[in-house]
């Protein structure tokens, strides 16, 4: 018992000496960025799914759970890879130029975007859109920075605003089948359910009656 634990402490301290070693830090930190990728987009799915699951899929509770597994697997398994791919194409150039230069990040992304997230599925669909108003955002305050643009007067916020909500309304009233299927969703509970009701408890208590009264 005594060896065994005199074992797995010798495999520690060795374990630990080589993540100290520098020469292998670039080969860890792509070892490191999979685990990371994967925890995090765990923790960011799971919750999602199973929220808008309960909310708005129908089923049993099996099946549910089901989804909700698979959602949160394939949103940690896709960010894993493409954390891996980027860092190792990353330190792959770097290697090979003898530097870092910020193209090499444009286009490990852009290769690592290709292979992972290439494939039009739900789940890729939202981490696109997620990442794309942000770069929307962060380019137009890249844009006022480098002078590009002038800075404005006043808070372009609430115009901003103005703009996607009446944007995405007019779209969901007329052209509905351009939106992404959640966002249908969360619109239809939000704006034509609460047009529907029979009594109190539907008005109130419940979005929709499950008997037939």
């Amino acid at each position: 018992m005594a060896g065994g634990r005199d074992s797995f402490r010798a495999l520690l301290r060795a374990a630990n000496a080589l993540l100290q070693q520098r020469r292998y830090h670039a080969a860890l930190s792509v070892i490191k960025g999979f685990r990371n990728g994967a925890v995090y987009g765990a923790k960011i799915r799971a919750p999602h799914a199973l929220v808008m699951t309960f909310l708005f899929k129908s089923g049993s509770l099996r099946e549910k759970l089901k989804s909700i597994a698979q959602a949160t697997f394939a949103h940690s398994r896709n960010l894993a890879y493409f954390v891996f791919t980027y860092k190792g194409l990353l330190a792959a150039q770097a290697q090979l130029r003898g530097k870092k230069i910020p193209f090499h990040s444009f286009l490990a992304a852009c290769i690592g975007g290709w292979l992972v997230f290439g494939d039009n599925n739900p789940i890729n669909s939202q981490i696109i859109m997620y990442l794309l108003s942000r770069i929307l955002f962060a380019l137009s305050r890249l844009a006022v920075h480098k002078g590009y643009i002038p800075q404005p007067r006043q808070d372009p916020f609430p115009l901003v605003a103005a703009l996607v909500w009446g944007t995405v309304l007019w779209l969901f009233e007329y052209h509905r089948d351009t939106l992404q299927p959640s966002l249908q969703s969360s619109m239809t509970y939000l704006y034509e359910d609460s047009e529907v009701w029979h009594d109190l408890s539907d008005f109130l208590i419940y979005n929709k009656r499950t008997d037939s009264k």
